[in-house]
């Protein structure tokens, strides 16, 4: 299993400014500039799961600027207060924003050294480790944040990019156990993925939370073979009040017969909500025996340049799973 890299805590800081060298380090860290990490030739973050190299992916041009700025205030509230929590997991959650997962991987590594009790280091962490493909030490994190947060209050979780009703939809329980749902999926341990989508989607009581853990778990009950699939798509109807998760509501919908497979196909875009229907589409066509039509679209989701979207991630892990 892939460890992660440890660095002492000027290293990260470097990393994050983008110096190099201790000296370096020991300059006034607000004016130093931050890399353009989508430039070309920047750093490998991964390799796919079909051996593919992956770089960091560019922002939209409209969100890039902002992205930079808060990044650069995250740093500098990180350099105000290393050792404080909420400053190391902001420093992370930008960091990793721009695409430079693996930086902020060592952020998270660097703040549970500090904090070892803090399940929203691991939970961040855990994230980060499935969007560079290391599943097993996203179980791991994700596991021990589960450990750690059972039996105690839950808490919103802030929104690093808001929608567009600034409305959070999330929470620390339901993120914890949605994330490590997935990285069983990933796996093909459709079970255990059920059960943590069932514990994500019982955390919540707001439409997104419903749609975003139902769809995940339908297509885990229905392949791992168990049942109360139907069952789940029962609260599921077309005038849910669904913010920022209108892909999975519209996959629930044709799940339940209400839209079809053309439908969603001839509604879909670019990007990661583009690569959520696709993926749905393609398992309920394999649910459906129809094998080669599901092929296609993991390619199709395969050769987009989303790398870090969960629907692309699950499609290069069904083309990896039928080409060993």
């Amino acid at each position: 299993m892939p460890q992660a890299r440890v660095l002492p805590r000027t290293a990260v800081i470097c990393a994050v400014i983008g110096l190099t060298g201790l000296a370096a380090c020991r300059g006034p860290a607000s004016d130093a500039p931050l890399p353009d990490e989508t430039a070309p030739g920047a750093a490998l973050e991964t390799t796919s799961l079909l051996g593919e190299p992956l770089y960091p992916t560019e922002p939209p041009a409209e969100a890039s600027a902002r992205m930079l700025e808060q990044l650069a205030e995250a740093r500098t509230s990180y350099l105000q207060a290393p050792d404080d929590a909420d400053a190391i997991i902001w420093l992370g959650r930008r960091t990793a924003y721009l695409g430079r997962y693996r930086e902020a991987i060592d952020i998270y590594t660097d703040g549970i050294r500090t904090h070892p009790e803090d399940a929203r280091l691991y939970r961040h962490r855990g994230h980060r480790y499935i969007s560079v493909r290391e599943f097993d030490n996203a179980i791991a994190d994700l596991e021990r944040a589960a450990t750690l947060v059972a039996g105690q209050p839950d808490q919103v979780e802030p929104d690093g990019q808001p929608n567009a009703r600034g409305i959070p939809t999330s929470t620390l329980h339901s993120n914890i156990h949605y994330h490590l749902a997935l990285a069983r999926y990933l796996k093909a341990d459709y079970a255990g993925a059920a059960d943590a989508w069932a514990r994500a989607r019982a955390a919540v009581d707001n439409p997104d939370n419903l749609v975003a853990a139902s769809h995940w778990l339908y297509l885990s009950l229905r392949r791992a073979g168990l049942d109360g699939a139907e069952a789940v798509l029962e609260p599921i109807a077309a005038d849910l009040d669904v913010i920022e998760n209108a892909s999975y509501h519209q996959l629930l919908l044709m799940y339940k017969g209400a839209r079809t497979p053309k439908d969603l196909l001839d509604a879909a875009g670019e990007g990661a909500s583009a690569s959520a229907l696709l993926y749905g589409v393609s398992v309920w066509y394999l649910l459906e025996g129809r094998t080669t039509e599901a092929a296609a679209l993991w390619k199709r989701l395969v050769a987009q340049p989303d790398w870090p979207s969960f629907g692309h991630i699950a499609a290069e892990a069904e083309l990896a799973r039928r080409v060993r």
